[in-house]
């Protein structure tokens, strides 16, 4: 392609427009990565637990079963494949995949939300967990395409 002169014979000459619009690397790439991750951890400890219940549901026990609705084999399944799916999507992010940080979003918005219960049990700990979610978001959804020039 070739490069449009100005006018002007100090003035620098112009670059095509595709290398304007291209974006400097900023701080937030790293809490990107950090979101893939704690993606791909939290994913294969649910995918793990999901497993040991599906192999042996005799040996995982609830104590309280009358609130229970389903049966430790169907929760095991549940676990092992919301597991996989999360994890698959946290290898996604370090590519800059946009439905992977849109699965990204969603796993730290219900994990955002779900820690608002445990703060009268586990306050410091859900506070701590919340502010992580927060910028996990944050990262994912406004400088989650910058991972894909890194």
């Amino acid at each position: 392609m070739a490069q449009v002169q100005s006018v002007s014979p100090t003035a620098q000459p112009l670059q095509p427009v595709a290398l304007r619009e291209e974006k400097e690397r900023t701080g937030w790439v790293g809490w990107v990565f950090f979101a893939g991750v704690m993606m791909v951890i939290g994913g294969a400890l649910n995918a793990f637990y999901g497993l040991v219940a599906v192999l042996n549901s005799t040996w995982v026990g609830w104590a309280n079963t009358t609130h229970v609705f389903t049966t430790v084999s169907t929760w095991g399944w549940t676990q092992l494949i919301v597991g996989l799916v999360v994890v698959l999507a946290g290898i996604g992010v370090f590519t800059g995949s946009m439905a992977a940080r849109t699965v990204g979003v969603i796993v730290a918005a219900l994990s955002l939300v779900a820690n608002f219960m445990f703060i009268p049990l586990y306050p410091f700990w859900a506070l701590t967990i919340i502010v992580v979610d927060a910028l996990v978001i944050y990262a994912l959804a406004v400088h989650g395409k910058e991972v894909r020039s890194a």
